[in-house]
């Protein structure tokens, strides 16, 4: 097989997660070349009821009992057969030519192990006006119509592809996959509803650091779903808190975080401090943004002390 689509899956919505078959049906790739992996993460909804997945030959579902998107991605990758994995997530549509594409730049780059593109917006609701400033926390991003490649240079890539849509050679994922496999990784990721994050970007720097580079096409366009609940601003600002959080504890496990640990007592004043520079109960962005930098001052506090 030369291709593995792998989705996991909580709780997943009906819809949505129809729409993210119907962009699979589409797609232009032969089914012949690549099977669908659905990974279901201890759901309670009984999604399974309603997934009709006869429509491709190679198409299964699987479980992981172990709480997370970490551990379910793991299991996607060990009960696959590609040596491309392909994550996808259960919002996403592609674009139809998305697998061929990945297959195609993968070729053509044999030093390249991650790759990812556009990842744009398709809101359920009117999205409010200031939303546009937080699209990195929802997995939204377009660095324009020019290809970025990177390699590794003690420091995390602009270029590094978001989880969405992230296509790898099966190859370059063996240093993360011993990692999370041995519970070595400490990285939080995503468990049921908790907005914790940090395992798609562990990932890439485990593919960095053995070597590998990582990639930015344009080529590669797929719609991730923004339902209302999740452009209002008390979710964006616990999701702001929990990346920034993750962030620090993520560069410090791997040896290239620029600040320094700050003790408990002092995240106090600084986050009173913060909330007067933020101006943070002047408009909604000003609030998430604070929360921002509640969650880097409360990520500082928990690293170890020299």
């Amino acid at each position: 097989m030369e291709l593995s689509v792998i989705i996991p899956t909580y709780n997943p919505d009906q819809e949505r997660l129809a729409k993210t078959f119907a962009g699979l049906k589409d797609q232009l790739l032969d089914r012949a070349n690549w099977e669908l992996i659905i990974v279901d993460n201890n759901s309670s909804n009984n999604f399974h009821q309603y997934s009709n997945l006869s429509w491709h030959p190679a198409a299964r579902i699987v479980t992981e009992a172990r709480q997370g998107l970490t551990y379910a991605r793991l299991r996607g990758f060990n009960k696959s057969t590609g040596d491309i994995v392909v994550m996808v997530d259960d919002d996403n549509i592609l674009s139809r030519d998305y697998l061929q594409h990945i297959i195609s730049i993968f070729h053509q780059n044999p030093q390249i192990a991650a790759i990812g593109g556009k990842s744009l917006p398709l809101f359920e609701t009117a999205p409010p006006s200031w939303l546009h400033e937080f699209y990195g926390n929802l997995a939204l991003r377009d660095l324009g119509n020019n290809s970025i490649v990177a390699g590794w240079n003690n420091q995390y890539p602009d270029a590094a592809p978001v989880g969405a849509g992230m296509g790898i050679r099966r190859k370059a994922l063996a240093s993360y996959m011993d990692k999370v496999a041995s519970g070595k990784s400490n990285i939080s990721d995503r468990t049921a509803n908790a907005l914790n994050s940090g395992g798609d970007n562990d990932l890439v720097l485990e593919i960095l650091k053995s070597g590998w580079q990582v990639g930015y096409f344009p080529q590669l366009r797929l719609k991730h779903i923004i339902p209302a609940q999740r452009m209002e601003a008390a979710y964006l600002a616990r999701l702001n808190h929990n990346i920034n959080k993750s962030w620090v504890q993520l560069l410090q496990s791997h040896g290239i975080n620029p600040w320094k640990e700050i003790p408990a007592l002092g995240v106090l004043p600084r986050k009173i401090k913060a909330w007067f520079t933020y101006k943070a109960w002047q408009s909604k962005p000003a609030y998430i943004k604070w929360k921002g930098a509640c969650g880097l001052f409360d990520g500082l506090a928990s690293l170890p002390a020299d």
